[in-house]
Protein backbone atom coordinates (compact mmCIF):
# COMPACT_ATOMS: atom_id res chain seq x y z
CA UNK A 1 0.00 0.00 0.00
CA UNK A 2 1.45 3.34 -0.69
CA UNK A 3 1.51 6.27 0.98
CA UNK A 4 -1.25 8.04 -1.52
CA UNK A 5 -3.69 5.44 -0.85
CA UNK A 6 -3.17 5.52 3.06
CA UNK A 7 -3.96 9.71 3.35
CA UNK A 8 -6.76 8.57 0.76
CA UNK A 9 -8.13 6.24 3.26
CA UNK A 10 -7.31 8.28 6.58
CA UNK A 11 -9.42 11.31 4.70
CA UNK A 12 -12.02 8.90 4.26
CA UNK A 13 -12.36 7.97 8.22
CA UNK A 14 -12.80 11.27 8.61
CA UNK A 15 -8.90 11.97 9.98
CA UNK A 16 -8.33 15.17 8.31
CA UNK A 17 -5.81 16.53 10.59
CA UNK A 18 -3.44 13.31 10.59
CA UNK A 19 -3.87 12.91 7.24
CA UNK A 20 -2.64 16.41 6.51
CA UNK A 21 0.19 15.86 8.95
CA UNK A 22 1.45 12.60 7.33
CA UNK A 23 1.01 13.65 3.84
CA UNK A 24 3.47 16.61 5.01
CA UNK A 25 6.22 14.81 6.96
CA UNK A 26 5.83 12.21 3.89
CA UNK A 27 6.73 14.87 1.11
CA UNK A 28 9.60 16.42 3.64
CA UNK A 29 10.98 13.35 4.85
CA UNK A 30 10.34 14.40 8.17
CA UNK A 31 9.73 11.14 10.21
CA UNK A 32 13.04 9.42 9.38
CA UNK A 33 14.55 10.32 12.76
CA UNK A 34 11.81 9.18 14.83
CA UNK A 35 10.77 5.34 15.63
CA UNK A 36 6.69 3.92 14.45
CA UNK A 37 5.70 4.83 18.00
CA UNK A 38 7.07 8.42 18.05
CA UNK A 39 5.63 8.75 14.41
CA UNK A 40 2.03 7.41 15.28
CA UNK A 41 1.96 9.15 18.85
CA UNK A 42 2.49 12.40 16.42
CA UNK A 43 -0.05 11.72 14.29
CA UNK A 44 -2.42 10.87 17.10
CA UNK A 45 -1.95 14.13 19.21
CA UNK A 46 -2.10 15.80 16.05
CA UNK A 47 -5.72 14.81 15.09
CA UNK A 48 -6.91 14.78 18.78
CA UNK A 49 -5.69 18.92 19.02
CA UNK A 50 -7.93 19.32 15.74
CA UNK A 51 -10.61 18.26 17.32
CA UNK A 52 -10.49 19.46 20.47
CA UNK A 53 -9.62 22.96 18.90
CA UNK A 54 -12.87 22.58 17.06
CA UNK A 55 -14.90 21.45 19.18
CA UNK A 56 -14.08 24.73 21.09
CA UNK A 57 -15.03 26.61 18.19
CA UNK A 58 -18.17 24.98 17.86
CA UNK A 59 -19.34 25.70 21.78
CA UNK A 60 -18.11 29.47 21.26
CA UNK A 61 -20.30 30.06 18.43
CA UNK A 62 -23.56 28.01 20.06
CA UNK A 63 -23.12 30.09 23.58
CA UNK A 64 -23.19 33.35 21.20
CA UNK A 65 -21.68 35.22 23.27
CA UNK A 66 -21.63 39.33 22.62
CA UNK A 67 -17.79 40.12 22.94
CA UNK A 68 -14.39 37.63 23.09
CA UNK A 69 -13.50 37.40 26.57
CA UNK A 70 -10.59 36.11 28.17
CA UNK A 71 -9.33 35.38 31.76
CA UNK A 72 -5.70 36.01 31.07
CA UNK A 73 -6.90 39.91 30.10
CA UNK A 74 -9.00 40.96 33.27
CA UNK A 75 -7.49 44.13 35.09
CA UNK A 76 -7.14 43.67 38.84
CA UNK A 77 -6.30 47.60 39.11
CA UNK A 78 -7.48 48.44 43.12
CA UNK A 79 -9.93 50.96 42.01
CA UNK A 80 -12.06 47.92 40.44
CA UNK A 81 -13.30 46.11 43.53
CA UNK A 82 -12.18 42.48 42.08
CA UNK A 83 -10.64 40.17 44.37
CA UNK A 84 -7.96 38.42 42.41
CA UNK A 85 -7.77 35.39 44.68
CA UNK A 86 -11.26 35.00 44.47
CA UNK A 87 -11.99 35.33 40.73
CA UNK A 88 -8.88 32.52 40.48
CA UNK A 89 -11.01 29.89 42.32
CA UNK A 90 -13.87 30.84 39.83
CA UNK A 91 -11.86 30.39 36.83
CA UNK A 92 -11.60 27.05 38.22
CA UNK A 93 -14.75 26.17 37.00
CA UNK A 94 -15.43 24.25 40.53
CA UNK A 95 -18.51 26.03 41.08
CA UNK A 96 -20.21 24.50 38.12
CA UNK A 97 -18.90 21.11 39.26
CA UNK A 98 -20.74 21.90 42.65
CA UNK A 99 -23.99 23.17 40.82
CA UNK A 100 -23.36 26.99 42.46
CA UNK A 101 -24.03 29.88 40.94
CA UNK A 102 -22.79 33.66 40.34
CA UNK A 103 -23.80 37.19 40.97
CA UNK A 104 -22.21 39.73 39.19
CA UNK A 105 -23.41 43.55 39.97
CA UNK A 106 -22.19 47.09 39.54
CA UNK A 107 -22.93 50.00 37.66
CA UNK A 108 -23.23 50.57 33.72
CA UNK A 109 -19.66 50.02 32.27
CA UNK A 110 -17.86 48.40 35.11
CA UNK A 111 -17.35 45.33 32.98
CA UNK A 112 -19.57 42.94 34.39
CA UNK A 113 -20.51 41.13 31.00
CA UNK A 114 -16.87 40.75 30.31
CA UNK A 115 -16.35 39.03 33.35
CA UNK A 116 -19.22 36.79 32.92
CA UNK A 117 -18.40 35.98 29.42
CA UNK A 118 -14.93 35.70 30.54
CA UNK A 119 -15.70 32.59 32.21
CA UNK A 120 -18.33 31.41 29.64
CA UNK A 121 -15.09 31.22 27.29
CA UNK A 122 -13.34 29.75 30.07
CA UNK A 123 -16.36 26.73 30.04
CA UNK A 124 -16.11 26.53 26.77
CA UNK A 125 -12.17 25.51 26.52
CA UNK A 126 -12.81 23.18 29.17
CA UNK A 127 -15.33 21.53 26.33
CA UNK A 128 -18.73 22.56 28.63
CA UNK A 129 -22.25 23.99 26.94
CA UNK A 130 -22.36 27.64 27.86
CA UNK A 131 -25.50 29.43 26.61
CA UNK A 132 -25.38 33.33 26.84
CA UNK A 133 -28.21 35.82 26.75
CA UNK A 134 -29.57 39.33 27.26
CA UNK A 135 -32.24 38.22 29.98
CA UNK A 136 -35.07 40.52 28.17
CA UNK A 137 -34.68 38.66 24.83
CA UNK A 138 -34.56 35.13 26.44
CA UNK A 139 -37.71 35.86 28.29
CA UNK A 140 -39.10 37.22 25.23
CA UNK A 141 -38.27 34.42 22.98
CA UNK A 142 -39.68 32.02 25.76
CA UNK A 143 -42.70 34.22 25.53
CA UNK A 144 -42.94 33.03 22.45
CA UNK A 145 -42.29 29.72 21.99
CA UNK A 146 -45.49 29.49 24.82
CA UNK A 147 -47.68 30.65 21.62
CA UNK A 148 -46.07 28.12 19.48
CA UNK A 149 -46.06 25.42 21.83
CA UNK A 150 -42.22 24.84 22.18
CA UNK A 151 -41.80 26.33 25.83
CA UNK A 152 -41.02 22.86 27.51
CA UNK A 153 -38.53 22.00 24.54
CA UNK A 154 -36.77 25.09 25.12
CA UNK A 155 -36.53 24.85 28.90
CA UNK A 156 -35.00 21.07 28.35
CA UNK A 157 -32.58 22.97 25.92
CA UNK A 158 -31.50 24.92 28.36
CA UNK A 159 -31.22 22.45 30.83
CA UNK A 160 -28.54 21.08 28.54
CA UNK A 161 -25.80 23.54 28.91
CA UNK A 162 -23.75 23.42 31.76
CA UNK A 163 -23.97 27.08 32.00
CA UNK A 164 -25.84 29.56 31.46
CA UNK A 165 -25.26 33.76 31.46
CA UNK A 166 -28.01 36.00 31.80
CA UNK A 167 -26.59 38.88 31.29
CA UNK A 168 -28.57 42.73 31.81
CA UNK A 169 -30.44 41.21 34.63
CA UNK A 170 -33.45 43.77 35.89
CA UNK A 171 -33.04 46.01 33.26
CA UNK A 172 -36.83 45.98 31.74
CA UNK A 173 -40.09 44.99 34.24
CA UNK A 174 -40.73 41.52 34.62
CA UNK A 175 -44.47 40.78 33.67
CA UNK A 176 -46.25 37.78 34.66
CA UNK A 177 -44.90 35.79 31.42
CA UNK A 178 -41.27 36.89 32.17
CA UNK A 179 -41.70 36.43 36.21
CA UNK A 180 -42.84 32.69 35.62
CA UNK A 181 -40.32 31.99 32.61
CA UNK A 182 -37.26 33.03 34.64
CA UNK A 183 -38.80 30.98 38.03
CA UNK A 184 -38.96 28.15 35.50
CA UNK A 185 -35.75 28.63 34.31
CA UNK A 186 -33.88 28.63 37.94
CA UNK A 187 -36.27 25.86 39.03
CA UNK A 188 -35.15 24.21 36.80
CA UNK A 189 -31.30 24.16 36.58
CA UNK A 190 -31.27 24.60 40.46
CA UNK A 191 -29.20 22.04 42.01
CA UNK A 192 -28.44 20.74 38.25
CA UNK A 193 -26.20 22.87 36.48
CA UNK A 194 -24.69 26.88 37.00
CA UNK A 195 -25.99 30.02 36.26
CA UNK A 196 -24.35 33.77 35.85
CA UNK A 197 -26.42 36.55 36.60
CA UNK A 198 -24.99 40.08 35.25
CA UNK A 199 -26.96 43.07 36.78
CA UNK A 200 -26.66 46.58 36.90
CA UNK A 201 -29.31 46.56 40.00
CA UNK A 202 -28.08 45.75 43.45
CA UNK A 203 -29.70 42.26 44.94
CA UNK A 204 -31.44 43.94 47.54
CA UNK A 205 -33.95 45.46 44.63
CA UNK A 206 -34.45 42.29 43.09
CA UNK A 207 -37.52 41.39 45.32
CA UNK A 208 -38.99 44.65 43.84
CA UNK A 209 -38.56 43.61 39.88
CA UNK A 210 -39.25 39.85 40.17
CA UNK A 211 -42.42 40.42 42.81
CA UNK A 212 -41.55 37.39 44.49
CA UNK A 213 -39.04 35.95 46.33
CA UNK A 214 -35.43 35.82 46.53
CA UNK A 215 -33.77 33.78 43.66
CA UNK A 216 -31.64 30.28 45.04
CA UNK A 217 -29.29 31.26 47.96
CA UNK A 218 -26.03 28.82 46.46
CA UNK A 219 -24.28 31.87 44.88
CA UNK A 220 -20.92 33.44 44.75
CA UNK A 221 -21.39 37.38 45.18
CA UNK A 222 -18.74 39.75 42.96
CA UNK A 223 -19.66 43.58 43.36
CA UNK A 224 -17.96 45.89 41.00
CA UNK A 225 -17.47 49.66 42.01
CA UNK A 226 -18.52 52.55 39.21
CA UNK A 227 -14.88 53.23 38.64
CA UNK A 228 -14.23 49.98 37.07
CA UNK A 229 -12.54 50.30 33.13
CA UNK A 230 -13.37 47.67 30.59
CA UNK A 231 -10.51 45.57 29.88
Amino acid sequence: MNNHQTIEKLQQMRLKAMAGLHHRYMNENQYQDLTADQYLALLVDHEWEDRQNKKIDRLRKAARFRQKASLEEIDYAQQRNLDKNTFHRLGTLDFISRKENIIITGASGTGKSYLAQALGYQACNMGLRVNYAITARLLKKFKLSKVDGTYLKDLQKLLKCNLLILDDFGLQAFDNHARETLMDIIDDRYNKTSTIIASQIPVSAWYDIIGRGPLPTQYWTVSLTPHTVLT
